[in-house]
């Protein structure tokens, strides 16, 4: 009877050793099932929305090249694969921590057209046209994606553009072959790209799953860009064909618009959670400022006692979110054209001010929550990738073309979808936009402003050191949803992937509703909830970001955590 035990006891050990192994074998892939781990690798990773991309990436950083290298091929690659979000004709954010600690941020978002105004989404008695600002040309901003790669390219690149981009030339030539929720998007869609370009373009076809799609138009305009640059995209021929087609269907974009178009280098938002400290985007992007509110707003109260998804957990951060989001659709805005009070927004004594009315009890109604009041103050679709590389460099990028293939609105000649961004400006003071975000007069449009946007990409250092590269898709859920894996991994003690797993939940101040992942929630606890005045809905939103991140173990090695609710992929070596 011993004997056999103990040969149990040994296979078993062996089968445990095998596992572990194999779980952490070079360029092998995170399982698309509920893991408790991640990938785990050595040296480099990328974790992004489709596994092209991820390869191509990890590919750039084994032949030498780094993060920001693999940046440029990984948002690239994702042009071709994930056109829902990836695009020549979009923009985004990225947050870097370099070898030597230091930090900033990037700021490659849209801008409103010379020829912008104020009320141009509204009809001739003042009300707001949403189709205006969501679908078709007039809701293209200029783009800002190639500025923003090439600026990247040109401070810390260490590979030539043509090295960066012939694997993606490649991809985009030889095809990729489209998923069963890629299919399922398509299909979904189909009618309103047909509607919007008037006739068939390439991603309107009849395509089923494993079938391969070849992009050869963007394949061109990508080997034109390698040989002329960012002026390919924004003065030479590719910028005529994009603005002739704009323009062809009603858009105001024009070639001086493009020309005048230029990516901006910002500080970032910078903030300590307990034994954290945080690095996250700064404004025009708003997620930075209200993940610091939440977050500091949460700081005083034991969370890991409370537990994870718990009642008074799920309590104390929908207050503070909705205390964040409240002043976040009054005070955020473009940097450049408003006043924003971050350093007071992010104080401690202004954030205790903020909670001093928050209760257990009972629910404090949005209803009776405005913008906090600052002495003096006058005035869906997205993706994400983390990358770290070799060196010790991080990043983590968040782009986007706003909603599903952005206006729906394609480029034949150049092979991409051009975004519907112009919807993230307040189209009016008090009306919301397509996420049900409330604007006021910070974020109202005007000519060459940017668009304020919720994508939070965000690095964290741990005793000095890199620990945790995340961020998410998502709209208004954006800010919450990574705040959230931040908790899960720093109060709960999951893993990166376990974080990654969990179901979320959201609320945004208006409307008064906390959003919950389906099924994923205990009904007596939903039930206490709305016992104590919450608004409990399970059914508006089947996600809640599709989280990608890479977290450093103790042993110096990197888990990545690839969420299950997309294709999204970790590959490294």
């Amino acid at each position: 009877m011993n004997f056999t035990l103990s040969k149990v006891l040994k296979y078993t050990f062996f089968a445990v050793l095998l596992v572990l192994y194999t779980s952490s074998c070079k360029n092998s892939t995170s399982k698309k099932t509920i893991a408790t781990h991640g990938l785990i690798t050595q040296k480099a990773m990328v974790v992004s929305a489709r596994e092209e991309a991820s390869k191509i990436g990890a590919g750039i950083m084994q032949k030498g090249g780094n993060a920001f290298d693999a940046m440029i091929a990984t948002e690239m690659a994702l042009a071709v694969t994930y056109p829902y979000a990836g695009s020549l004709g979009g923009g985004g954010f990225m947050v870097y921590r370099s070898f030597d600690g230091q930090t900033g941020a990037l700021d490659y978002r849209e801008k409103a057209p010379l020829a912008a105004t104020k009320d141009m989404f509204l009809d001739t008695v003042g009300n707001v046209v949403p189709e205006k600002s969501q679908v078709g040309a007039l809701a293209v901003g200029v783009p800002g994606t190639i500025a923003g790669l090439f600026e990247v390219h040109k401070k810390f690149g260490s590979l030539s553009i043509e090295e960066i981009l012939n694997p993606v030339v490649a991809l985009a030539e030889n095809g990729f072959v489209v998923t069963k929720k890629q299919k399922e998007r398509l299909t979904k869609h189909k009618a309103l790209m047909l509607k919007t370009n008037i006739d068939n373009i390439l991603f309107t076809h009849n395509y089923k799953e494993k079938d391969t799609i070849k992009n050869i138009p963007l394949a061109k305009t990508l080997k034109r860009i390698i040989k002329n640059g960012p002026d390919e995209f924004y003065k030479g021929e590719t910028a005529k064909k994009l603005v002739a087609r704009i323009q062809s269907y009603g858009g105001i974009i024009t070639l001086e618009d493009l020309a005048r178009y230029k990516a901006v280098w910002r500080k970032p938002i910078r903030f300590d959670y307990k034994d954290l400290s945080i690095i996250s985007m700064s404004p025009p992007s708003s997620g930075g400022v209200c993940l610091a509110q939440i977050m500091k707003m949460l700081e005083p109260y034991p969370l890991s006692e409370y537990g994870h998804n718990q009642l008074k957990t799920i309590q104390l951060i929908t207050e503070a979110e909705r205390r964040a989001y409240a002043d976040r659709s009054y005070y955020l805005g473009d940097p450049d054209f408003v006043k924003i009070p971050i350093d007071t927004l992010i104080s401690e004594s202004y954030l205790t001010d903020r909670m001093s009315d928050f209760t257990f009890e009972k629910a404090t109604p949005s209803s009776e929550i405005n913008r906090g009041m600052i002495q003096g103050y006058e005035s869906d679709e997205t993706t994400h990738y983390s990358i770290v590389d070799q060196f010790g460099n991080a990043i983590a990028v968040t782009i986007t073309l706003n909603g599903a293939y952005g206006s729906k609105l394609y480029v034949p000649e150049i092979g991409t979808f051009l975004n519907n961004e112009m919807d993230d400006f307040s189209a009016k003071p008090g009306v919301p936009n397509m996420f049900g975000l409330i604007g006021a007069e910070a974020n109202a449009v005007a000519p060459e402003k940017r668009m304020l946007s919720s994508m939070t990409p965000t690095i964290i250092e741990k005793n000095n050191e890199f620990w945790m590269s995340v961020g998410t898709p998502g709209g208004s859920k954006i800010i919450t949803s990574v705040m959230q894996t931040i908790l899960n991994v720093s109060e709960f003690g999951m893993s990166m992937q376990e974080a990654v797993n969990e179901p979320r939940f959201h609320h945004q101040w208006l409307p008064d509703t906390i959003v919950f992942e389906p099924k994923s929630f205990d009904t007596v606890l939903l039930s206490k909830l709305q016992q104590k005045g919450y608004n409990v809905n399970e059914k508006k939103s089947i996600i809640i970001g599709k989280v990608d991140g890479i977290l450093k173990l103790p042993n110096g090695s990197l888990e990545g955590g690839a969420d299950r609710r997309g294709d999204d992929t970790a590959i490294g070596f």
